[in-house]
C-alpha cells in the first residue's frame, strides 16, 4: 500500500440512509489515517442524496485540488426503476469528472437489494466498503503522482 501522507483526499458522503453512508465514511476515513493521509488533508462534504454526489464531487475537487476523492452513498431497490437511473447516472458523472479533470472519483454507492444488504457491506458480514474504496483511492491517488513524475522525467514505476 502506497503512503498516503502527501496525498490529499476528498470524500462525499450522502446523507440518505445514514445509517449506512455515515459507517462508510468513518471506514474510509480511517483508512485513510491509517494509511498516513494527514487530517487537514481530508477534505468532506456531504450531500443530501446519492444523486448529488457527483455534484458534489465537483465542488470538493475545484475547492480542494484533492488527488482522489470518495463518493460514498447507498441507493436501495425498491418498487420502481429509480435505483438504476441514480447508480448509472452516478457511475457516468464519475467518470466524466475522472475523465475531465485527471483523478479519481472512486464509486462507493452501495446498490444493494435490501436494507440488510446495505447493512452487511456497511462494516457487517461483507465488511466495510467504505475501507475498500479508501484503499482504491490512496492507489490512485498514488498512480496520478507517478505518471505526474513520469511527465517531469523522474520515470514510472
Amino acid at each position: 500500500m502506497p503512503d498516503a501522507s502527501e496525498m490529499s483526499f476528498g470524500i462525499v458522503v450522502s446523507d440518505y440512509h445514514n445509517d449506512i453512508t455515515y459507517p462508510l465514511y468513518e471506514g474510509a476515513y480511517e483508512t485513510l489515517i491509517k494509511h498516513g493521509a494527514k487530517p487537514e488533508n481530508i477534505h468532506t462534504v456531504q450531500v443530501p442524496g446519492a444523486f448529488e454526489l457527483t455534484a458534489g464531487a465537483r465542488m470538493l475537487v475545484n475547492k480542494h485540488k484533492a488527488d482522489a476523492v470518495i463518493c460514498l452513498g447507498c441507493v436501495i431497490t425498491g418498487e420502481t426503476p429509480h435505483n438504476e437511473y441514480i447508480n448509472m447516472s452516478v457511475a457516468q458523472g464519475l467518470t466524466n469528472l475522472s475523465i475531465a479533470t485527471g483523478r479519481a472519483f472512486l464509486f462507493g454507492l452501495l446498490t444493494p437489494n435490501t436494507h440488510q444488504q446495505a447493512l452487511d457491506r456497511a462494516g457487517g458480514k461483507h465488511g466495510n466498503k467504505g475501507i475498500e474504496a479508501a484503499t482504491a483511492a490512496i492507489r490512485m491517488a498514488a498512480l496520478k503522482q507517478e505518471s505526474g513524475a513520469a511527465k517531469k522525467g523522474i520515470g514510472f514505476v
